[in-house]
């Protein structure tokens, strides 16, 4: 597409990215307007407050009182003797190789930490999303996009893990060890990589595959030897048995405004544990399929870029703890798939584009089915992958 109707694709485009700019920032002031404790007037929450978490994590293990971390409500009142006596509950819900950052960021005050942390998880970003060969106005679109903020603007991880899962999806075939590397690092937060090894496997990357489990073994080791080796046995004891507590609290709770997953979705129809967890998993079912028909050696044909782009969709949906603040990667498919597919409808990239900022209120509602835009979207760029690889099989 050329000429007149490329400019008005593009000027729409340009359109909808300033809308997302306007909201965002009406978002984020709202955000840092404090009151005299110095806590959000939006939230009543301190205004990095996911950062805090791991930068007070980082705070204490410095201090030599690592057990913390492992005793929430010793933890919630160190929290409290740290930033304000006002401070809601919060918890450590991490893997301790998160550790391994947390600390160096500790050695900084919290808001200058937040800042390096912010800034250097958004170069990584752009760095990982500079393979995709998008056009540098695309590409700056992407690191103030609804997805990229709605995890930025409180501290949290989504752009990191978003680096590192499209990042090592990106490398397989031209860098398989950094490539590796990277998936392996992803295990700071595992579920978000639940789909990769079956990835790695159906396409046959053994050398991605063996630099991921060294990775990640050398994480364990590492973090067990800077700190000490029962650090991973309370990780399975005390936080995994917590953060399954949290996951499947009675619906709703306050964090359930930011929750997107097809399990929180069946816990708002009023499903119970056992449905809730049974359709979750037939959904991931299919996710795992997807993914390895996308990395089978004979649908090669999709490319490189577009199959990583599909499998980071993939990952949001099939895992059954995710937030808002995890789809980084649903902007960057909303950006690599309008410049490259023109089948579908701008209107249906503007609507996933901006989405990330409109879920709580959705789920303020008491309808927390905002996955369906997620599902919706993949489901259809899934159908014009299918159509696409159809010449190839005849042929073979």
């Amino acid at each position: 597409m050329t000429g007149a109707p490329a400019n008005r694709r593009f000027l729409v485009a340009a359109g909808v990215v300033l809308v997302g700019l306007v909201i965002s920032a009406i978002m984020v002031k709202s955000l840092w307007t404090l009151d005299s404790n110095g806590l959000s007037q939006l939230n009543g929450k301190l205004p990095i407050w996911d950062f805090s978490n791991l930068w007070a994590a980082g705070h204490f293990v410095r201090e030599g009182r690592l057990e913390l971390l492992f005793d929430p409500p010793a933890y919630r009142a160190a929290l409290r003797a740290l930033f304000t006596p006002l401070l809601t509950d919060q918890e450590w819900s991490y893997p301790p190789s998160m550790l391994l950052i947390g600390v160096p960021l500790a050695f900084l005050p919290a808001l200058p930490a937040y800042l390096l942390w912010t800034f250097g998880t958004l170069s990584l970003f752009h760095l990982s999303i500079r393979t995709l060969k998008l056009p540098l106005a695309v590409q700056g679109a992407l690191l103030v996009s609804p997805g990229v903020v709605m995890s930025v603007v409180v501290g949290q991880n989504g752009v990191f893990t978003a680096s590192l899962l499209l990042g090592g999806l990106l490398l397989v075939e031209r860098r398989p060890v950094l490539s590796g590397v990277l998936i392996g690092l992803l295990t700071v937060k595992p579920h978000l990589g639940l789909l990769l090894p079956f990835c790695l496997l159906a396409n046959r990357k053994g050398k991605t595959f063996a630099a991921a489990t060294l990775t990640a073994l050398l994480l364990v080791a590492v973090t067990a030897l800077l700190f000490e080796p029962s650090v991973w046995m309370s990780f399975r004891t005390v936080t995994a048995p917590m953060m399954t507590g949290i996951l499947e609290a009675p619906y709703p709770q306050s964090y359930h405004t930011l929750a997107l997953t097809v399990f929180t979705a069946a816990r708002s129809f009023g499903w119970g544990l056992g449905a809730s967890y049974g359709l979750q998993a037939f959904v991931s079912a299919l996710c795992l399929a997807a993914s390895i028909w996308l990395w089978w050696p004979r649908v090669h044909i999709l490319g490189d870029e577009r199959r990583a782009v599909l499998t980071g969709l993939l990952t949001l949906i099939a895992t059954p703890y995710g937030y808002v603040y995890d789809c980084v990667p649903l902007s960057v498919a909303a950006a690599y798939f309008f410049v490259s597919e023109r089948r579908i409808p701008l209107a249906v990239h503007a609507i996933v584009w901006l989405f990330p900022l409109f879920v709580p209120f959705v789920s303020l509602q008491g309808f927390g089915a905002g996955i369906v835009v997620p599902i919706a979207y993949t489901t259809l760029l899934l159908g014009l992958a299918v159509r696409d690889t159809r010449p190839s099989r005849m042929q073979a």
